[in-house]
């Protein structure tokens, strides 16, 4: 991350960021649901080849189909409640 901030090419950070975006979700749901995945065979093989895809250096990437498909949809749908609710915390706090 640090690599793609640092460099001339700004693409890349979007890249990257969006990466960590699509992995920051992946483990909020894998910390949920990872007592009951882990039963199931190559579990770990199939999550290793789940994060390998999202990293790969493709336009058709995990990271870009998960994003533009799924988190941003819900992103822009939800993001007023959200931003309301951080608004009224930090006042309160």
């Amino acid at each position: 991350s640090i690599k793609a901030i640092e460099s001339s090419n700004k693409e890349d950070d979007t890249t990257w960021l969006t990466y960590w975006v699509v992995y920051g979700v992946f483990s909020i749901a894998e910390f949920f649901s990872d007592t009951f995945l882990y039963w199931f065979p190559f579990y770990y093989a199939g999550k290793c080849l789940f994060l390998v895809w999202c990293m790969a250096p493709v336009s058709w990437n995990g990271s870009q189909v998960l994003y533009q498909n799924f988190i941003r949809p819900c992103f822009l749908k939800h993001h007023q409640a959200v931003d309301n609710v951080l608004g009224s915390l930090s006042t309160r706090a």
